[in-house]
């Protein structure tokens, strides 16, 4: 049982944020906790940097509490990581843009999938039953041809 739960515990993310990187003021801790929660580890692909071990998401963690300490506000912190590494660090980029683009490509071409089966498929019921049954005057060329 005991060993269960040490697995368990082994298998839950831990926090890679080191004691020396923490801060002494807990507001700002907080705060640098915060945004790095929204920013992504660009070594580790989809994972914050509060949780990579990553040595460049330490130094991302370093560059939050840095310019807190020197009086950044939450907006400005992050725009100086996007300045500088590009909007890819963002967990979830805005939708401003450029990104509203790619914000509204994927819904919209699911939209136009539905209707192009929709229309497909009401086309696909208007359909003659049986389109190999030939008309009457068809038929009677067809007969001529054979000569029966």
């Amino acid at each position: 049982m005991r060993l269960a739960f040490l697995i368990g515990m082994l298998a839950l993310p831990a926090f890679a944020v080191q004691p020396d990187e923490m801060l002494d003021d807990p507001v700002l801790e907080e705060r640098a906790r915060g945004l790095s929660q929204g920013l992504r580890c660009l070594v580790c692909r989809n994972e914050n940097i509060d949780e990579s071990n990553a040595d460049l998401a330490r130094d991302l963690r370093l560059a939050v509490r840095e310019r807190l300490l020197a009086g950044d506000s939450n907006d400005e912190v992050i725009d100086y990581l996007v300045e500088r590494y590009g909007e890819y660090v963002l967990l979830r980029p805005d939708t401003r843009g450029a990104n509203l683009i790619l914000w509204l490509a994927g819904p919209t071409m699911l939209l136009a999938a539905i209707a192009i089966a929709v229309v497909y498929l009401r086309r696909r019921g208007r359909a003659p039953d049986d389109p190999t049954a030939l008309s009457d005057e068809e038929r009677a060329r067809l007969e001529k041809l054979l000569g029966s």
